[in-house]
């Protein structure tokens, strides 16, 4: 029996859970709402826009949707989850409550606290003179963190006093990224590298994916602003299993519980964000959705149908499924416009495409694409060219061959996406 599959989003990540999905046997109907230039290819993109929850249920419903599986971070916040079940309808991610643990930084940091889980020393300010006395007070280094979901833009690791002054300005005086600037968390500076660990959960237990680490900042050398994200590797060599697991026991499963305490059971995609310092692991972040660009990457390693274990974590079923993935390294190098990830054009034309997945064992995902007559950016992060290697050096050395085939006015992308996986001492 097939199930009708509808995928909400528009980013690189749906695109990957669509290919994926794809592939499924069981697959029926597959659609993406509002989907991309690349979705369209694979599946029917629907003119109902993420957010656009009413109009979500009522094309599921109408459709005869078996699952719906939830991509963007403000859908949740927005109670998508809630809205369907109450439906009746199958859905793969956390209730509004569960997703707080993303939708508000302040929720998650005084929940890491109740549950012991290592995090940065933290306070959490509402009013803009209490936050600026308390970063003149500790200095610099220090991290500034908008509260609420900012498109991954709100977090500024400031290096200087002058920087977290003018971090504090942009977020509450300013208001860049406006309501998630009502307000803060200023935290301590962690060293260490950065790791992303995602966990399959079904509202009672959970099942870790191999780790990955993203790179967040615009410029070669983690210089210049925050992004939503300009690449990722996985598996990560130097990550041992016993580390996974600790992490799993140490982190993951103790959200798990505190969450389900507090009466918010989660069932979806937890993905904590790690800094692996000297004195240990210690999260950064919390998000309760698959992250972009992890998922691309993802996409391309995991062996299991990816239908059966998003039915399972409906279902409550996650200890019958073994997860497999296949051997080897994939890498994600996310090409971006110009001005990223402050202003920048849209509706450019774009090449190169078909191209670059000639490179063997390249699938490129899009992210800010559209189709009229011709493929176009629309969004700041436009493609992820995505590579699968016996080697992480295969593996990016296949990406990078495909990134240079794709052209547009003003792209840009980062040259070193996965250079420190080679100095990790570094």
């Amino acid at each position: 029996m097939s199930t009708n599959v509808l995928i909400v989003g528009s980013g690189g990540r749906e695109h990957a859970l669509a290919w994926k999905l794809a592939q499924s046997p069981c697959i029926g109907k597959l659609y993406v709402a509002p989907g991309n230039g690349g979705t369209r290819q694979i599946a029917e993109n629907i003119a109902i826009d993420a957010t656009d929850i009413d109009g979500l249920v009522q094309f599921a419903e109408k459709n005869e949707i078996g699952l719906a599986v939830v991509g963007p971070d403000d859908s949740l916040a927005l109670g998508v989850v809630d809205t369907f079940r109450a439906r009746g309808l199958r859905i793969f991610g956390p209730t509004r409550a569960a997703a707080e643990i993303e939708s508000s930084k302040a929720f998650a940091k005084n929940l890491m606290s109740e549950a012991g889980i290592p995090t940065a020393t933290f306070k959490i300010f509402s009013e803009y003179d209490n936050a600026l006395a308390h970063v003149r007070e500790h200095g610099a280094p220090i991290v500034v963190k908008a509260s609420e979901l900012a498109l991954g833009k709100g977090v500024y690791i400031c290096k200087t006093l002058v920087q977290a002054e003018a971090a504090l300005a942009e977020i509450m005086l300013d208001r860049v990224h406006k309501n998630a600037g009502n307000e803060v968390v200023v935290e301590e500076f962690l060293d260490g590298q950065e790791i992303s660990i995602h966990a399959f959960c079904d509202g009672k237990t959970f099942v870790l994916l191999p780790p990955a680490q993203d790179h967040k900042p615009i410029r070669d050398g983690d210089e210049g602003k925050n992004t939503g994200g300009m690449g990722t590797i996985a598996p990560l060599s130097w990550v041992s299993a016993d580390t996974l697991q600790t992490l799993g026991e140490q982190i993951v499963r103790p959200t798990l519980k505190t969450l389900a305490k507090r009466g918010r059971p989660f069932s979806g995609l937890l993905y904590p964000g790690l800094k692996m310092t000297t004195n240990g692991p210690k999260v950064l972040e919390f998000n309760a959705r698959f992250g972009d660009p992890e998922t691309q990457s993802y996409m391309r390693l995991l062996k299991t149908d990816l239908l059966d274990i998003l039915e399972a974590c409906v279902d409550g079923t996650l200890t019958e499924l073994a997860i497999k993935w296949h051997s080897g390294f994939a890498a994600c190098v996310i090409i971006a416009s110009g001005g990223y990830p402050d202003e920048y054009k849209k509706g450019v034309p774009l090449h190169g495409v078909a191209e670059a997945e000639r490179v063997s064992n390249v699938v490129v995902f899009h992210a800010g694409t559209s189709f009229d007559s011709e493929l176009k950016t629309s969004g700041g992060r436009v493609l992820g060219v995505t590579a699968i290697g016996d080697t992480l050096r295969n593996a990016l050395d296949r990406a990078y061959e495909a990134a240079r085939l794709i052209e547009f006015e003003g792209m840009q992308y980062r040259r070193d996406i996965g250079a420190k996986a080679f100095a990790p001492a570094s």
